[in-house]
């Protein structure tokens, strides 16, 4: 299954992406984490339902040095959910 998450709030400069990408690989997931120029950071896993949801947990609060406000799921492509499910780490992306 592949959960596609943005995480809202003071979540940039603060380590986020590593601190998720690092999380994701504790959990057994793959997929990657990136900046995005709105000022969020987007999220894409796939993985078991449980991990999944325990990721979901985590990102609610994220950090210590981050301030979430928001964790809101998007949707995912069937492409996409391909490309991540054919994925061998999580890992951080560039920012889009």
């Amino acid at each position: 299954m592949a959960r596609r998450f943005f995480v809202s709030g003071r979540v940039q400069g603060v380590g986020f992406r590593y601190w998720t990408a690092t999380r994701g690989r504790q959990l057994g997931l793959v997929g990657w984490v990136r900046n995005r120029r709105d000022g969020r950071v987007e999220v894409l896993a796939y993985g078991d339902t449980a991990d999944l949801d325990t990721l979901e947990h985590a990102l609610q609060t994220g950090p210590d040095t981050a301030e979430v406000q928001v964790v809101e799921q998007g949707a995912v492509t069937p492409e996409e959910a391909e490309l991540a499910a054919g994925a061998t780490k999580f890992s951080q992306t560039p920012t889009l």
